[in-house]
């Protein structure tokens, strides 16, 4: 089968698309044959490891795991003989970032992962971007337990969390603000949220608004500047470290301190997550934003799209 892989860590070039050898399902596993899946920020992060602590689940000196790909979406090929919930020829949409094997044209999952039916109204295209983005704004919504009312600021909404996050905030009755460039204030607003600021035309801070939640979904924030508009039982946070790492220890010292604070919850995914998610797309409440779309030949260049930091939710990558 055709696959991008790659066998060391460093920038997109180190990813080529070459003929590896089919998976074989285990007992417990299906396989599946991939027609769509995603770049995103997981897989750029993991193939660049420039967080040195990412190597300690991908293999410390070069991968455990040379076929990339998080999410994905296709159709069900074979079953192991343990296998009771899912049929040969079932649609499916799954999500695994600890083995990956999306950027190729089978991979196999067991049926106790993340993975579920695709909705009816989806294409395979329109299904590979539903978990990635939506399960990091969920961790992250969910932490900052966030409820019907309560007014939250999410900055970078156009991205595939930050996009995600405005659609499940209004699904729980939040009042939202979001922050994006430019070019994205048209897609923001069809997406529910209730201000669009413009980042290159008003400041975040100088609004006079305050907030219950600040969502930074690009980690181009800071909790210094969060705290200007954040209520006294405010909650930020970010989907990155922050400077010097700053954001896992401000959340670390947060019980003892008073006032606005911060979180750093570590994301997951289960069953459950991912029939959540089925059913808010299948009800309108949630639908992933799709920006580009790369065959897997070009897979180089959709890597090097997603790390200018410019697209507007998700890239997908097709398959022949």
């Amino acid at each position: 089968m055709k696959a991008a892989i790659y066998t060391q860590y460093g920038p997109p070039d180190v990813v080529r698309v070459r003929e590896v050898d089919k998976p074989v399902p285990k007992d417990n596993e299906l396989l599946i044959k991939v027609y769509a899946s995603t770049v995103n920020r997981t897989d750029c992060g993991f193939r660049s490891a420039n967080y040195f602590v990412s190597r300690f689940w991908s293999g410390l000196f070069k991968p455990k795991f040379p076929i990339l790909g998080c999410e994905f979406a296709g159709q069900v090929e074979a079953i192991g003989k343990d296998v009771t919930s899912f049929s040969i020829g079932d649609r499916v949409f799954g999500y695994n970032d600890y083995r990956f094997g999306g950027h190729a044209e089978y991979t196999v999952m067991t049926e106790r992962d993340a993975i579920a039916t695709i909705p009816d109204s989806l294409t395979y295209e329109e299904a590979a971007p539903i978990v990635e983005g939506s399960h990091y704004a969920l961790c992250d919504i969910r932490a900052a337990r966030v409820q019907q009312g309560h007014t939250v600021l999410v900055y970078g909404a156009t991205g595939a969390i930050g996009s995600a996050a405005v659609q499940l905030l209004k699904h729980l009755g939040a009042t939202v603000t979001a922050v994006c460039a430019t070019n994205g204030v048209a897609l923001v607003k069809s997406l529910g949220a209730d201000r669009v600021i413009d980042y290159s035309r008003e400041d975040y801070t100088q609004t006079g608004q305050t907030f219950d939640f600040v969502f930074d979904a690009v980690g181009k924030s800071s909790f210094g500047q969060a705290k200007q508009v954040l209520k006294k039982t405010g909650v930020y946070i970010s989907t990155e470290l922050g400077k010097n790492g700053e954001n896992v220890f401000l959340a670390i010292a947060a019980p003892l301190t008073s006032g606005p604070n911060v979180l750093f919850p570590i994301p997951s995914i289960n069953k459950a997550d991912m029939l959540f998610l089925k059913k808010l797309v299948e009800t309108g409440a949630f639908r992933p934003v799709i920006d580009r779309r790369y065959p897997l030949d070009q897979i180089v260049e959709a890597y090097r799209y997603v790390e200018t930091g410019q697209k507007m939710g998700n890239v997908v990558i097709t398959m022949a």
